[in-house]
């Protein structure tokens, strides 16, 4: 051997497979998670269900290795874009996947059907096409809230791993550089492999996410909540699915405990200071301060109080004003649901009803909608437009307040602030106009398949917005998504993609030059 030769030391298992191109890790993950609901199956006795998801996953596992030995050695050519259409990959294809056992251990509705279903756990939307929660047997409910619950986890790892490098996702706001172009080289996010950036990100934020669902798991179970329905809340709460395998939080046993232990948890879908430290609110004194933070609570507070007071002014004209428990209970559901679409979760409180009993009202659906729409904060498992773009807007609508009655005063908001007020809420503009223009196409798409125009709305709305129990209490009737047609539940579908993923993410994957960045 010559002198100058020099060993290498072989890569490890592990180091090897994190080269395997990113979706066929995510395919991977997925067949292993079908091992789940197929254990539970065999424990609970439904052995056809069971044997629909092992040899699904078994399958699965098989391809997963037989492709990963094929593309050993291979050097991974990773662009720009790359890991954001191996996300958009994994809202679009790996669903027909997720489908297979749902389909196989069902049997009584079609392919399309279930495809529908995995698409709208996957996004963590929600919006189910079997109204009857007794229709699907246990394995099946389990199998919903666990696809929610990885598209959940999937939406936290890929903001910060994925959406953050290229300023997209809500982190446009306040980024120096374009949307869907990574940063300066000398910047840290520049400089950092996009794989070892993914390792981080999943060593830090999976065992918290697994750590919180566990913990609200067993505080649902002490509240009474059977083991089974506690989990899939759990799940559902954790990746603001809405996902129940009872119909919602209203048909379960924890009642008003279990509620204040599932909206204390849903604090986390308003803020990422609330479980990080790593984005640009980050430089502030944690959530005393942080926008979003604040701007949620106001919300969760004030509406709910405008709604008590119209329920209260209601309540006199039936002579019910002093009936204080009621009054109580009204005022609690109205605090749990609006926490609840406001982070795009959609559960609705078991006293929800009961404001509207007590004072002879109805609630609009357009309060929900109108939630809804707001969402959550960036980089967490909320969907909508996002409470910090709303904060970058009502920044520029109060410095131009300002520029009104002195038009040369210099804004004292900081380097930041300047930033929020100018480019930020420009940016944030453009999102709320291909928002805008993204549900009045989906609006119309709808309306000329068949659905009235109503519907048409509170469908479009929900999928954007990925907040599917909408269609269930947004409109005078519940929306069945059953009886739409094909053509209609695939732009349901596609409007589901869309919401999830952001506008921006999709017109960034379609414009040639930023593959060539």
């Amino acid at each position: 051997m010559s002198r100058g030769t020099r060993h290498t030391k072989p890569e490890s298992l592990w180091a090897q497979a994190l080269r395997l191109p990113l979706f066929l890790l995510m395919f991977g993950v997925v067949s292993l998670a079908m091992m789940v609901p197929a254990i539970y199956g065999g424990i609970a006795r439904d052995l056809m269900a069971a044997r629909a998801f092992f040899y699904s996953g078994l399958l699965g596992l098989i391809l997963f290795t037989l492709i990963a030995i094929a593309h050993a050695g291979r050097q991974p050519r990773h662009g720009a874009l790359g890991p954001l259409l191996s996300l958009f990959s994994a809202f679009v294809f790996l669903p027909v996947i997720l489908a297979i056992p749902f389909y196989e251990a069902l049997k009584t509705t079609t392919f399309l059907n279930a495809y529908l279903e995995m698409v709208s756990a996957v996004t963590t939307t929600g919006a189910t096409v079997f109204d009857r929660p007794e229709r699907l047997v246990g394995v099946l409910h389990l199998w919903r809230a666990l696809v929610g619950w990885l598209g959940g986890l999937l939406m936290w790892i890929a903001a910060s791993a994925i959406l953050a490098p290229l300023n997209l996702g809500g982190f446009e706001v306040t980024a120096q550089a374009e949307p869907g172009r990574r940063e300066a080289e000398g910047s840290a996010s520049g400089r950092a492999d996009p794989r070892d950036r993914l390792m981080r990100v999943i060593g830090a934020l999976l065992p918290i996410y697994l750590g919180l669902t566990l913990l609200l798991w067993t505080l649902l179970m002490v509240s009474g909540d059977q083991s089974l329905v506690a989990l899939t809340h759990a799940m559902s709460i954790m990746a603001t699915s809405g996902i129940s395998a009872v119909g919602g939080v209203e048909h379960g046993f924890s009642g008003i405990p279990g509620e204040a232990v599932m909206m204390l948890f849903m604090l986390f879908a308003l803020s990422r200071l609330t479980f990080s430290s790593d984005t640009i609110t980050a430089t502030q004194a944690g959530l005393r301060t942080d926008p979003e933070f604040r701007i949620g609570l106001a919300l969760v507070v004030g509406v709910p109080l405008v709604l008590f007071a119209r329920h209260w002014i209601g309540a006199f004209e039936v002579s019910a004003e002093e009936d204080i428990a009621r009054a109580g209970r009204a005022f609690w559901g109205s605090l749990f649901t609006v926490m609840s679409f406001l982070t795009t979760t959609g559960f609705t409180s078991a006293d929800w009803a009961e404001a509207q009993s007590w004072s002879g009202l109805r609630t609009p659906g357009l309060i929900l909608l109108g939630l809804s729409l707001i969402g959550g904060g960036v980089a967490t498992t909320a969907g909508g437009v996002k409470l910090l773009r709303v904060f970058a807007l009502y920044q520029n609508g109060i410095r131009e307040m300002q520029r009104l009655v002195h038009p040369n005063s210099v804004s004292g908001a900081g380097s930041v602030g300047r930033r929020l007020q100018r480019n930020g809420a420009f940016i944030a503009w453009v999102f709320f106009m291909l928002f805008a223009l993204s549900l009045t196409g989906v609006t119309l798409l709808l309306s000329m398949l068949g659905v009235s125009f109503e519907d048409a709305l509170v469908l479009s709305i929900a999928s954007l917005s990925t907040t599917g129990p909408l269609i269930e209490v947004a409109s005078d009737a519940p929306i069945r998504l059953a009886e739409l047609g094909p053509w209609a539940k695939a732009v349901f579908c596609g409007a589901m993609v869309l919401g999830r993923l952001e506008t921006l993410a999709i017109v960034a994957l379609l414009t040639p030059d930023l593959w060539r960045a």
